[in-house]
């Protein structure tokens, strides 16, 4: 049981992982999709950064006749200050978007959108488009 609680931050991965992936999944609205997906992201970030901590261990600096010192590997975190830039970026560009979206078609509900999209495709089908 106490191995349990000591990995507390593997089960904190995995219910951000699936409340993220159903709020991608079940929502129809976009802004609430891209906030689903940064959730879904910060579970692996959060994932990574608990596979690179080393119990025990400190930062890799080297220090002469000092053998006995413990160090975490670096890379998982380094990796994880590029994940979080790139999920800054894709968030930006995933809202200018939904910006976009809501310009075009007055609405960010998923449903709609389709509706409209639906819509006009009979109306071209039709020949009443001009």
């Amino acid at each position: 049981m106490m191995q349990l609680v000591a990995h507390w931050n593997y089960f904190a991965v995995i219910i951000l992982m699936m409340v993220g992936l159903y709020i991608a999944i079940s929502r129809g609205n976009l802004v609430k999709k891209v906030m689903g997906m940064n959730i879904f992201q910060t579970s692996v970030i959060l994932l990574y950064v608990s596979m690179g901590k080393v119990s025990g261990g400190t930062a890799p600096i080297l220090i002469e006749g000092r053998d006995d010192i413990i160090y975490s590997n670096p890379v998982p975190h380094v990796l994880m200050l590029t994940a979080i830039v790139v999920g800054v970026a894709s968030t930006a560009l995933g809202l200018a978007l939904v910006v976009r979206i809501r310009e075009s078609y007055g609405t960010v509900e998923e449903d709609e959108i389709v509706a409209l999209d639906r819509a006009e495709d009979e109306r071209e089908f039709s020949g009443e488009a001009g």
